[in-house]
C-alpha cells in the first residue's frame, strides 16, 4: 500500500492523461470520474515496485484502458433502456416519443446500432468493439435501420 504523498503526487503528475484517456474511450464525463477513482485506488494499494516514473505512467495508463474497456463490456448494466425512456411522458415531446417507439419496433440487432450510435453518441468503429461485429456490418445495420425509420416515420405522417 502506498503513502498518502506518494498517491497525491501520482496524481498531479497523471490526472490529465488519465482523465484524457477515459474521455477518449467512455465519451462521458460520470464514468471518466469513476474509472479515475478506480485508477488511483487500484495504485494506492498496489504495491508494485517502479524503475522509473515512465514505468510507473506506463502501469497507469494500462491500468486505466482495462478499466475503460471492462466497463464498456458491462455496457448494458449501465444504461437507461429505452422503454424506461419512454414511460416518463413528461420530459419526452410527442415527436421525440414517436422516434423512440420506430427505433423500438426495429429488430434488435438494428435498435442496438442506433441506440448507440445516435442516442449514446458512439461512432461505428466504437459500436464494433462493443456489439463484436465487423465495422462494415455496423455501417450496414445503420444505414437499413435510417431507411426503416425514414419508411416508418414517413408512413405514420401521411396516414
Amino acid at each position: 500500500m502506498r503513502s498518502e504523498q506518494e498517491v497525491n503526487r501520482a496524481i498531479d503528475l497523471y490526472s490529465d492523461t488519465i482523465r484524457r484517456i477515459c474521455m477518449l474511450h467512455l465519451k462521458n464525463t460520470a464514468d471518466t470520474e469513476d474509472i479515475f477513482q478506480t485508477v488511483f485506488l487500484k495504485y494506492a494499494l498496489s504495491d508494485v515496485c517502479f524503475e522509473n516514473n515512465e514505468h510507473e505512467k506506463a502501469w497507469l495508463i494500462r491500468v486505466t484502458i482495462n478499466a475503460c474497456k471492462d466497463l464498456l463490456k458491462s455496457f448494458w448494466k449501465h444504461t437507461i433502456a429505452l422503454d424506461e425512456i419512454i414511460e416518463q411522458p413528461s420530459n419526452i415531446s410527442p415527436d421525440h416519443k414517436e422516434v423512440l417507439e420506430a427505433v423500438l419496433s426495429l429488430p434488435a440487432r438494428y435498435r442496438d446500432v442506433v441506440y448507440l450510435h445516435f442516442y449514446e453518441g458512439y461512432t461505428a468503429p466504437e459500436i464494433s468493439q462493443i456489439l463484436h461485429k465487423n465495422v462494415n456490418t455496423v455501417y450496414t445495420l445503420l444505414n437499413r435501420s435510417k431507411q426503416m425509420l425514414q419508411k416508418k416515420l414517413a408512413g405514420d405522417r401521411y396516414e
